[in-house]
């Protein structure tokens, strides 16, 4: 492999004209800075990225932690960041932190002894006691920021998604179209679940419904478990004319439960999902969704941590509204 006193030897120059020029500086010569970038191209010269962090006192690195790796959606988020990032010079270390507390506190220390620059934290899950507790303790000094979730720290930025109007916004375009019994089905619990589920209620109590009998939880993520809990709820309350779920990878196993059951959609029963996923493009016919923008707040998310590691720690709290998607399906 080239160094760059290899590149200055042969193109006649001391090392200090090679490294003004791979670092973009002026003070060179334009025949010379052409000669030496030609060099650079015909032997593939790449700059030891680690020593020079280590002249800088920087790494360049950032972590991104998930709850589980398995979760679409969030591992989308992680992607995008870690695009935006890397175009800026970074390299990300993404790591899922598992559902309990005390490992998502294991996993920031973890990432903390990489010497990380920031660190970005994916899911409202991340807006628990032990995780701010892991903050205080090992990334005071570095900028973190959450996506679809904000705790109050000096240190933290949060990317909030307004999905509680976002499902109140679902009801009025089901209760507009004369749906009159709307159910919920709602998978984990989560901060993220349980401001969509206030929101459902709100709505509810507003149009004189009891939400309570139709909130329905699944027992795991998965299209089979959504199929089978729709099947469940159209038989104890063959009323239900119209149903929300949580995420659109349920939402999927209830379109496969009402089509088996010979309801017509949207015309005797409408469904609706949330987070505009690939799931909801797949169905037959396709899934309405509430588009909780996963690619806006995830690029504002990288934008935010890239800020506080180059221009200063902040803190900021951002609140992206919805956006309806209908398809087939209302």
């Amino acid at each position: 492999m080239m160094t760059i006193y290899d590149i200055a030897r042969e193109a006649g120059v001391a090392a200090s004209t090679v490294s003004r020029v791979v670092n973009g500086k002026p003070g060179v010569k334009e025949e010379t800075r052409r000669r030496i970038l030609a060099l650079l191209e015909k032997y593939h010269y790449s700059p030891d990225v680690a020593a020079r962090g280590l002249v800088k006192q920087s790494t360049r690195m950032v972590g991104i932690l998930i709850e589980d790796i398995r979760v679409s959606h969030h591992i989308e988020s992680a992607f995008v960041i870690e695009q935006e990032l890397t175009k800026r010079g970074y390299c990300s270390i993404i790591m899922g932190a598992g559902a309990e507390e005390e490992k998502k506190l294991e996993s920031i220390r973890l990432v903390e002894q990489r010497r990380v620059e920031g660190v970005a934290l994916i899911g409202s899950m991340f807006s628990g006691e032990a995780v701010q507790r892991g903050i205080e303790s090992y990334l005071s000094g570095i900028p973190v920021v959450l996506v679809n979730a904000y705790m109050e720290l000096p240190n933290v930025s949060g990317v909030v998604i307004d999905e509680e109007k976002g499902v109140e916004s679902c009801m009025e375009l089901l209760h507009g179209r004369g749906r009159k019994r709307i159910a919920f089905v709602t998978d984990q619990e989560t901060p993220s679940n349980r401001r969509k589920l206030e929101g459902y209620r709100r709505k509810c109590r507003e149009y004189g419904l009891n939400p309570e009998p139709l909130i329905y939880r699944v027992g795991e993520r998965s299209v089979e478990e959504g199929r089978r809990m729709t099947e469940r709820l159209l038989t104890e309350h063959p009323e239900t004319d119209g149903i929300l779920y949580s995420i659109d990878l349920i939402a999927a196993g209830g379109v496969r439960a009402a089509v088996d059951k010979g309801y017509k959609l949207p015309e005797k029963l409408a469904l609706m999902g949330i987070d505009n996923s690939i799931y909801g493009e797949m169905c037959n016919p396709k899934l309405s969704t509430l588009d909780n923008r996963r690619y806006d707040s995830s690029v504002i998310a990288a934008e935010l941590l890239r800020l506080g590691m180059e221009e200063g720690i902040r803190s900021q709290r951002r609140l992206l509204p919805c956006r309806i998607l209908e398809r087939e399906t209302t």
